[in-house]
């Protein structure tokens, strides 16, 4: 579950307080409630053209591959990329690490990719994704297994799912040839993993104390859950993910301070 899917699901539990958990890179925060008027209006605009009713990807384990390939989100196993981040509840350093090891979800050999973060040199979040390609080239998010920590209770397990379990679909994280204007689901558990992303350009390039990558795409995410929320992500050749940053409802940012590749 991505992050503003994790903002929806645990706003509704907390009122004005929101603990997010997401796996992709964020964490434990407080927020305030987005103002209810901007909300409605957000969500006309934010309405997908596949209604959640309708969502029903057809997953053919036939149709994937062994390996994720793709330039944009490429998993090379003992790939280590760290983010570091600020968010409101101060530094986040974060580790994403590509494991060798696999999980089968709905007959697909998923990549399983772990990710651990730490808030002010605290650990934060563990979590375990889970994607895989298909032959045409794109990118498949097939759920996650996250646990987040806080000091004096149990690990929280929210914002966990799993393709194929409670309802839960498989989305595309990363299409094979992304073009301007494309939009699709990247998660789908109905009222908590709604996830969606839109390519905004191509061709961009990002400067992050990693390097300067050129060719990289922009994409905008929200979810109907959480309709004054809007993140900004940039995606580059080699690397995937570059640089993240919240355009509404928030000011995180994060970027890529170091590749270590096997």
């Amino acid at each position: 579950m991505t992050r503003l899917s994790q903002l929806a699901l645990l706003a509704r539990s907390f009122g004005g307080m929101v603990v997010d958990s997401d796996s992709g890179r964020w964490r434990v925060r407080a927020r305030t409630m987005i103002v209810i008027g901007l909300a409605f209006a957000e969500a006309a605009a934010c309405q997908s053209s596949t209604s959640p009713a309708s969502y029903d990807p057809k997953i053919d384990p036939a149709r994937f591959v062994a390996s994720v390939t793709n330039p944009l989100f490429p998993l090379v196993p003992g790939t280590v990329i760290r983010y570091d981040g600020q968010t409101e509840d101060g530094t986040e350093i974060d580790s994403v690490i590509v494991t060798s090891t696999t999980k089968v979800i709905l007959g697909v050999t998923t990549t399983v990719v772990r990710d651990v973060a730490y808030l002010n040199g605290v650990l934060e979040e563990e979590t375990f994704d889970w994607y895989a390609q298909d032959v045409d080239g794109n990118v498949w998010y097939f759920g996650e297994d996250t646990k987040a920590y806080h000091a004096g209770r149990p690990p929280s397990t929210a914002g966990s799912w799993e393709a194929g379990r409670r309802g839960a679909k498989p989305g595309i994280i990363m299409k094979a040839s992304p073009k301007v204007g494309d939009h699709y689901r990247q998660e789908f558990l109905a009222g908590e993993a709604e996830d969606e992303a839109r390519v905004l350009s191509l061709n961009e390039t990002v400067t992050v104390p990693a390097g300067t990558f050129t060719g990289c795409i922009k994409t905008e995410e929200w979810t109907r859950l959480e309709p004054g929320v809007r993140e900004h992500k940039f995606f580059c050749p080699a690397v995937g993910e570059t640089r993240s940053l919240m355009v509404k409802g928030g000011s995180e940012h994060a970027e890529v301070t170091g590749i270590a590749r096997p």
